[in-house]
């Protein structure tokens, strides 16, 4: 496989993918419409491309990391129509299945092949190559990405059919969208018990009670600073939504997800959008502070 790749989109996790791309000698040829964003990228190392259609002219392997279905539509027709066949182009954003499958529906028409790959983890993950490729789709292009995974990637599987990828990144937000709000609600409990929050990370973490999440936002809890954001707001309400709409289409109850919605919601209005979702955090704090009950005697 040549070690040219594409990437369109360079926001948290496109730029951190490819920086650690360039890093490890991939010649990496990026766009963004955000001027900022192709000037942070150039400064590490990647080559930037004038639009869509110059990536898709210039690079055999594609990636595209976009924050909604319109501009992943409108890039897969910039390919479609701009880019010799084949090209092979992992999305790696978080869609719903229609979306992912009209995506592959434009590539495939103008004879590329489209891969869906959402990936588990967040920016901070990103940056340090903790991420899993959730790869679905043409098992034989799959096969051919896997060097370039494994060079952003921890890990990735083929998991068949396209759209499982996304199916499969749905059940790990699921989790993420819960263990998130109950690691805010644990840090509430322990800062109003007295105990030091920062001994609770340290104890917590490597016990059975911790997490993955809890690992990576209660810091983040205890010095309430929710920037620069692994994750903001305002982009996971739109992927709860995707996920509530998944479970609804398949006939799933989720009680617990169906829980936390209204705490990401309260963030919005409380305006956190533009920050870490661990600023759940604040929500919790301001809603469900009590007065402590006296000490029942026997």
């Amino acid at each position: 496989m040549s070690k040219t790749v594409g990437m369109v989109g360079l926001g948290i996790m496109g730029s951190a993918i490819s920086r650690n791309l360039a890093e490890r000698g991939w010649r990496v040829i990026g766009f963004d419409t955000d001027a900022a964003r192709r000037l942070e990228a150039a400064q590490a190392g990647v080559t930037i491309a004038v639009d869509a259609a110059e990536v898709a002219r210039e690079a055999p392997v594609i990636m595209t990391s976009l924050p909604s279905p319109t501009a992943v539509m409108d890039v897969a027709g910039t390919i479609a129509k701009s880019a010799p066949s084949p090209r092979t182009v992992v999305e790696l954003s978080t869609l719903t299945i229609a979306d992912k499958l009209r995506f592959e529906a434009i590539l495939s028409k103008a004879g590329h092949v489209g891969l869906d790959c959402p990936l588990s983890g967040t920016g901070a993950q990103a940056i340090t190559r903790d991420l899993v490729v959730y790869a679905s789709g043409d098992s034989k292009a799959i096969a051919e990405c896997s060097d370039l995974f494994a060079d952003f990637a921890k890990q990735s599987a083929d998991l068949g059919a396209f759209g499982n990828g996304s199916k499969m990144k749905f059940i790990a937000n699921h989790l993420v969208a819960i263990h998130n709000v109950a690691s805010a609600e644990a840090m509430v409990l322990a800062e109003r018990a007295g105990l030091d929050p920062q001994m609770v990370v340290d104890m917590v973490s490597p016990g059975a009670g911790g997490s993955r999440m809890f690992q990576l936002r209660a810091p983040m809890m205890v010095k309430r600073a929710y920037e620069p954001a692994t994750m903001k707001v305002s982009i996971w309400k739109k992927d709860m939504a995707i996920i509530a709409e998944f479970a609804e289409q398949v006939g799933c109850a989720t009680p617990m997800f169906t829980l936390t919605q209204p705490v990401y919601t309260e963030a919005m209005a409380m305006g956190l959008g533009d920050q870490d979702t661990a600023s759940v955090f604040e929500v919790l704090k301001k809603t469900i502070i009590t007065e402590p009950k006296p000490a029942v005697r026997e």
